[in-house]
């Protein structure tokens, strides 16, 4: 990543702080799967 990675955010209207919360969610979601895996989680059944 490098700092004109945000450009097309920014071009598509997302405001700083709204980045922000992209970022965090995202990098959220890659550690809880990361953690699962190392701890060996099965996903369910698929309905």
């Amino acid at each position: 990543m490098v700092a004109e990675d945000v450009d097309p955010l920014r071009a598509q209207g997302f405001q700083d702080v709204e980045i922000l919360h992209i970022v965090a969610v995202v990098a959220y979601y890659a550690y809880v799967n990361r953690i699962a895996d190392g701890l060996g989680v099965l996903l369910g059944p698929k309905a």
